[in-house]
């Protein structure tokens, strides 16, 4: 209950028998303190957003905000050199802390012991380099590059060792085996994106020494937050000037940072991005078995056009052989000579029929070539006669039909 100031009792003078503790200013400022350290646990994190922060003497003094309330808050410097992610001002953050509590002056902050930035950070940097990037065309997509289609070596930067790596090289060793990689260790988390860059560069001006065909830079998964390194714009401009593909595996599916919008090729994950850049082996014995088959039939079909045709050119050789143009002169010869026997007076003779000659040896063949007492040869099949014409008979006339 609480007692008004005009009352009596309040004008008497305070004594033990109200119930009332007595301090100090010194006592009650140590009373509060244990009353935090019993009421807090020695760590706790706190979502906030960080405001006017300010290097003073090494540490980093800031408040922290949440829109409703403010709490100051510092970081030593002890600490502060420990961090892999220093807030600015208007950063949202996520903050493992304990509660500092000075007696002498009643002064109440939290002690940061260790800061990430908050996703609302990390996609407010993201927008505002994406916005700076797109106007100069690295996101466009008329300049991603293919990627090769058979490489021979490529460059791989990520974490050594991670499970990252162990599930890469698994995926190298089952889908291609014959191409070499160049693994690069590097850091893949934190305030490093200037000695990722440093790395990046590097190796871009031994592309051509180490034969590069490709890169790929790899980080397995975790928080946004976490890939917030991927979102630097140095970074961005170092992977969009280097002079083979980039393959980028960053995080989860559903992750995309900045370094994966100038890539020339985003994968969902780490494996993901060997297996798009990398043939698969036994598609590619598939392939070559298809095509083996394919030239097979080819060579048939080649083989059995060209034997058809020979055989169109052996039949019209054929005829031209000497050995058939023989037998077909032969053949010619034959007949020749049947016809000949044919029409040969001896065959004449053979049959039964004879010759008659004048004594000049002319062919009688009508009665007005002899005349009697004349003498004449008559030519029969085996021999000649010489006959004398003793009388002339004349065939009757035959009047035409």
């Amino acid at each position: 209950m609480v007692r008004s100031l005009d009352s009596v009792d309040a004008l008497e003078p305070l004594s033990p028998r109200h119930g009332l503790h007595r301090y100090t200013v010194a006592s009650l400022n140590e009373a509060i303190a244990t009353l935090l350290g019993r009421g807090f646990a020695p760590r706790f994190l706190l979502e906030a957003t960080a405001s006017r922060p300010q290097l003073k003497k090494g540490h980093l003094w800031l408040t922290l905000t949440d829109g409703e309330a403010t709490v100051p808050a510092v970081i030593w410097a002890s600490q502060l050199s420990k961090l892999s992610f220093v807030p600015e001002d208007g950063d949202g953050v996520t903050v493992v802390g304990k509660l500092n509590f000075w007696t002498a002056r009643a002064a109440l902050s939290v002690q940061i012991l260790d800061v990430r930035p908050s996703l609302t950070a990390v996609m407010r940097r993201f927008e505002s380099v994406r916005a700076r990037l797109a106007p100069e065309g690295l996101f466009d997509p008329d300049r991603k590059r293919p990627l090769p289609p058979w490489p021979s070596r490529v460059a791989l930067l990520t974490s050594v060792p991670s499970s990252a790596l162990a599930d890469m090289l698994r995926t190298v060793r089952e889908r291609w085996p014959l191409t070499a990689l160049v693994v690069v260790p590097v850091p893949v988390q934190g305030a490093v994106e200037g000695r990722l860059c440093e790395v990046i560069l590097r190796l871009a001006g031994q592309a051509q020494s180490l034969a590069l065909e490709a890169l790929v830079l790899a980080r397995g998964g975790g928080s946004r937050e976490d890939l917030a390194l991927f979102d630097g714009e140095a970074l961005a401009r170092a992977l969009a000037a280097f002079p083979v593909p980039v393959v980028c595996g960053l995080g989860h599916e559903d992750d995309t940072t900045i370094a994966d919008l100038v890539a020339d090729y985003r994968a969902a994950t780490p494996t993901a991005a060997l297996v798009a850049l990398l043939p698969d082996q036994a598609a590619e014995r598939g392939a070559v078995e298809r095509t083996r088959s394919h030239l097979r039939q080819v060579v048939s079909w080649r083989l059995q056009a060209l034997r058809q045709r020979l055989r169109q050119l052996e039949g019209r050789l054929e005829p031209l052989h000497p050995r058939r143009r023989l037998e077909w002169e032969r053949q010619r010869l034959a007949h020749q000579r049947q016809l000949l026997r044919a029409l040969s007076p001896r065959h004449v003779l053979e049959r039964g029929f004879s010759l008659l000659r004048d004594s000049r040896g002319k062919v009688v063949r009508s009665l007005q070539q002899v005349a009697p007492q004349q003498t004449v040869t008559l030519q029969l099949m085996d021999g000649r006669l010489d006959l004398i014409v003793q009388r002339l008979h004349p065939a009757p006339a035959v009047d035409p039909p």
